[in-house]
């Protein structure tokens, strides 16, 4: 058996109890310390998990949540040099087994996506004070490598706030209308806020690429001069307050404006 045989072997063992592999390790020879080995390997999983949902813990309860935890690490195996990776296929594993309770996943997609923003790079942010030399008919604004951004269904970030204060959580709820929810990083600290549909587009439009000008035109074509005109202030000033702009360029040069 080659080196990468083995490998295999041990990772259908690990990953799926494969009886065939198992019998290429060593058979009932082996098998007492194949278990170990998948022992450990599934405890290593689920602490990785317990670690980064604390507050979807909270919510289903410990039994609810060790149950997920157990099917999630049958249904998805590893597919990362590093387990640092491992929880972000635990909120889709948590969607597939409360489909009827969109919160739970939601809330673990608060736990996971703040513990990445935590590690994520740094970037310094500008303040109104930077921007008064800005030309904003040609300003691309740049945002934070943190950012991300998911649609919302419920008053999940209300439950996650409550549950990381010790208090008692609202009942869920869901939202008159699709929200979504923002998450970033500044300083040393993750944060969240929820926001519209509409605040979410001009987000990714502008994380895409759109001018600041641009972006004001759809704005104005959609709710009108003033209105328009008002929002994309508004959502300026928020961005700006909130740490999220890192630089703006303008449509004709190369490089950003730090």
């Amino acid at each position: 058996m080659t080196l990468i045989d083995l490998q295999r072997d041990m990772r259908a063992w690990l990953a799926r109890e494969d009886d065939a592999a198992a019998t290429r390790l060593g058979g009932e020879d082996a098998a007492p310390g194949l278990r170990v080995h998948r022992n450990n390997f599934r405890a290593s999983l689920a602490a990785c998990l317990e670690e980064s949902f604390a507050r979807t813990r909270d919510w289903i309860g410990d039994e609810a949540f060790a149950r997920a935890v157990a099917a999630h690490i049958l249904r998805v195996p590893p597919s990362s040099w590093t387990l640092d990776a491992y929880p972000r296929d635990f909120p889709p594993t948590l969607a597939l087994l409360y489909p009827g309770d969109p919160e739970v996943a939601e809330l673990a997609w608060i736990d996971f996506a703040l513990g990445e923003a935590f590690v994520g790079p740094d970037a310094a942010a500008l303040t109104a004070a930077d921007i008064t030399e800005v030309d904003w008919d040609a300003a691309v604004l740049h945002f934070t490598p943190t950012l991300d951004l998911r649609d919302l269904t419920t008053n999940a970030t209300a439950i996650w706030s409550a549950l990381a204060e010790g208090v008692e959580p609202p009942g869920v709820a869901y939202l008159p209308e699709q929200g979504a929810i923002l998450v970033w990083r500044e300083a040393e600290t993750a944060h969240f806020r929820a926001i519209d549909q509409i605040e979410r587009q001009a987000l990714l439009a502008a994380r895409a690429g759109l001018s600041f000008a641009d972006l004001c035109a759809e704005l104005v074509d959609r709710f009108g001069q003033e209105d328009g005109t008002s929002r994309a202030g508004e959502m300026l000033g928020q961005w700006l307050a909130d740490r999220l702009i890192v630089a703006i360029s303008h449509s004709d040069d190369d490089a950003p404006h730090q």
